[in-house]
């Protein structure tokens, strides 16, 4: 009787606190019922000609929406890390240039107190 409320997604990476949440770019929805795929819902609101049916091919198709979301978050956790690969490694390359500089500069220092030494 009562509508409950499955999954609410916001933009960007949600804390995946039950596996009902998902990802998907600015938009948001609510899905009611017991179970995905099962119909409307009391609460109104829609999931398509096909979902508010239920049966197994709401069931099915609310599967390949899971499916899409688990996929396509994947993708962006996967693109995030190689954000973060290229991130780091341009810091290293910052790192052993700054590090080559100091050197030089270390050099120059010697060089010129040996001078001043003579």
């Amino acid at each position: 009787m009562a509508a409950i409320l499955r999954c609410v997604v916001r933009r960007g990476l949600t804390q995946l606190s039950a596996p009902s949440q998902r990802l998907f770019g600015s938009t948001s929805f609510v899905m009611f019922g017991d179970e995905y795929g099962s119909g409307a819902g009391k609460g109104g609101g829609s999931g398509g000609s096909i979902r508010d049916a239920g049966g197994s091919f709401g069931k099915m198709e609310a599967a390949h929406e899971e499916q899409y979301f688990r996929k396509m978050q994947a993708e962006q956790l996967k693109s995030l890390k190689s954000h973060h690969d290229e991130e780091i490694r341009h810091h290293e390359d910052a790192i052993r240039r700054h590090q080559e500089a100091v050197n030089r500069h270390k050099k120059k220092i010697s060089f010129l107190d040996k001078a001043e030494k003579k």
